[in-house]
């Protein structure tokens, strides 16, 4: 039984499950986004939105734990300088998954992952205003009194 066991194997062994998902989430800190499949991007959503609550804490101690999972330097930079600031106000909810179709070779389904950077998130969808017909019942009576 898999009683308090999260997340998805991906057919692998836990030494290069980690491995994937350690180079997955370096770039997508390195390059603010990234194409992958869904599965995979469900998961390091999970590990990436964790190292940006760590980075805006900016202690040693963070710094330490996000370079077990960063490979590179640029991501770890990017990380601490760039996200940290962007996300200062924000609680939660830096990443955002878009579904991009299907792979050709396997039909695996593919999405964006990226960080959300945009100054006005406030989650609110404004529609555009619908222009009204006008009812062309009014528009009868009024060309037959005109032509009156």
């Amino acid at each position: 039984m898999r009683h308090n066991k999260s997340g998805r194997k991906f057919s692998v062994t836990p030494d290069v499950r980690k491995a994937l998902l350690r180079n997955i989430t370096d770039s997508l800190v390195a390059k603010g986004r990234i194409k992958t499949t869904v599965t995979r991007a469900k998961e390091v959503r999970k590990i990436a939105d964790k190292l940006v609550t760590l980075a805006k804490k900016g202690t040693l101690s963070a710094r330490r734990e996000a370079l077990e999972w960063l490979t590179t330097k640029d991501a770890f930079k990017r990380l601490f300088s760039e996200y940290a600031e962007t996300f200062k106000t924000r609680n939660g909810g830096y990443t955002r998954i878009t579904k991009a179709g299907y792979r050709a070779g396997d039909n695996a389904p593919m999405a964006y992952l990226e960080y959300i950077l945009g100054t006005d998130d406030s989650g609110k969808k404004t529609a555009p205003k619908r222009k009204r017909r006008r009812s062309t019942k009014k528009a009868t009576t009024e060309e037959t009194a005109k032509s009156e």
